[in-house]
């Protein structure tokens, strides 16, 4: 079976990446932006909060495009990514604790809260092979 761009099953799915792609594609675009130092001057003003809440906006925008493809899917698919999404949402939320605890009581290095987000979808990628049924 080849995969070539559009072949991505079923509607739902394929409107799912192109959502993904439209919103990860302005948070790469922003942090990017950011990191070649397009922004300097305005980091630690007050401009800075809205660069903040520029790069968060995409962040919602993929949740949204997540809770929109269960929308969008059947049954089985909807309550597989909702079981999947919350056990990544919980270890991500207790390791970020248990984390932040260790910084707190151990003197461990600080950790960005941002990272919550990579840190989410990463458990979310290492679950899915594990959870296959909607039992």
């Amino acid at each position: 079976m080849t995969i070539l761009p559009g072949n991505f099953g079923t509607p739902a799915d394929r409107r799912y990446v192109i959502r993904t792609m439209a919103f990860m594609g302005g948070y790469l675009a922003v942090n990017v932006a950011a990191i070649y130092g397009a922004f300097d001057e305005i980091i630690g003003k007050p401009a800075g909060w809205l660069l903040g809440l520029a790069v968060a906006a995409p962040v919602a925008g993929q949740i949204w495009a997540t809770l929109r493809l269960m929308v969008e899917s059947d049954e089985f698919v909807r309550i597989l990514t909702a079981k999947r999404f919350i056990v990544a949402s919980g270890l991500a939320m207790a390791a970020f604790c248990g984390w932040g605890f260790a910084e707190t009581f151990g003197g461990a290095p600080h950790a960005a809260g941002w990272m919550i987000y990579p840190l989410f979808w990463g458990l979310y990628g290492l679950v899915t092979p594990f959870i296959r049924s909607t039992q």
